[in-house]
């Protein structure tokens, strides 16, 4: 194996090499918005992240307001420098635990250098290697209003001093349409982290534009939305058969689709759980012959 081929550590890159800007990372990664689930079971949450890294993940997503600052924290405790882990996080929102959500928008310039600052302080950073800028301009998720509806150049515009003052080294954004992300191609996004998945595939154009500039195309909500009522993947049934014709699980085969769509895909599915872990990373080694993928591009976008 050449060394782009394992991780830091010398173990094999869970779904193979793929491309974070100027960094390679492993195609499978993990989310740790899940994490605050084991906040009772501190000893449960690190053995999680220690588990991800002996399995080959060394891209890791985050944010200061998943738990109120648990995942991060977490995340200071469990990784080791040695373990070369690419920590991703991201600003627009702040912690909000006494609200109706456990978020509060906080998108003004201010803000988000703040919540940069934030995120070096809990994650025990000097810099951030990629925190992705969070748009609150279109659902799902809470929308803008008020004094909390800024430029995206505004915003782009601090992004890019945290970057020259060495805070962080790249940007990347979420939660964008196709002209936003236009409009930030000249501060140089790494990625674009957007809900997308078999079943909600309305920013095909979007994925073709990042496959062209190099930018990583980082799925939120890879099996469907979690909001009730919003389709899911594993309810489809060209998933189902294609799932049992492999020996594998709808979850599994949703995956294996991203992988396979497009290049510059990398995955960061959460999980609280450590062998629901090894299924996701587990993902990397299905093969999808040209009649499976067929079957699934034909489940229409919903």
């Amino acid at each position: 194996m050449t060394n782009t081929d394992t991780t830091a550590t010398g173990v094999p890159r869970a779904g193979g090499a793929g491309r974070l800007g100027a960094l390679t990372v492993s195609r499978i990664g993990f989310g740790a918005m899940q994490l605050p689930r084991l906040r009772d079971d501190r000893a449960a949450a690190l053995a999680v992240v220690r588990r991800a890294v002996e399995l080959g993940v060394d891209h890791i997503d985050t944010a200061q307001f998943y738990g109120d600052g648990f995942a991060n924290d977490v995340l200071r405790e469990a990784l080791r420098p040695e373990d070369g882990v690419t920590v991703v996080s991201k600003v627009g929102a702040t912690p909000h635990s006494g609200g109706p959500h456990p978020m509060r928008l906080a998108q003004k310039p201010e803000e988000l250098r703040a919540s940069v600052e934030d995120n070096l302080k809990s994650l025990g950073l000097d810099r951030i290697p990629v925190v992705n800028l969070r748009r609150a301009s279109r659902a799902p998720g809470l929308i803008a209003e008020g004094d909390q509806v800024v430029d995206i150049d505004d915003q782009l515009a601090v992004m890019t001093a945290l970057r020259d003052e060495g805070k962080i080294d790249a940007i990347g954004v979420s939660h964008v349409g196709i002209d936003e992300l236009r409009r930030a191609l000249p501060a140089g996004p790494v990625c674009v982290q957007n809900a997308y998945s078999l079943v909600a595939r309305d920013d095909e154009e979007m994925l073709r534009l990042c496959v062209a500039e190099n930018i990583a195309w980082v799925p939120y909500f890879p099996l469907g939305s979690a909001f009730p009522g919003m389709p899911k993947v594993t309810d489809e049934s060209a998933v189902l058969t294609v799932a049992e014709s492999l020996g594998r699980t709808p979850a599994q085969t949703g995956l294996s689709w991203l992988l396979h769509h497009a290049p510059n895909v990398l995955l960061i599915p959460g999980t609280a759980n450590a062998g629901h872990l090894e299924a996701n990373v587990a993902t990397g080694t299905i093969t999808l012959d040209a009649q499976a993928l067929a079957t699934l591009d034909a489940v229409p976008t919903r």
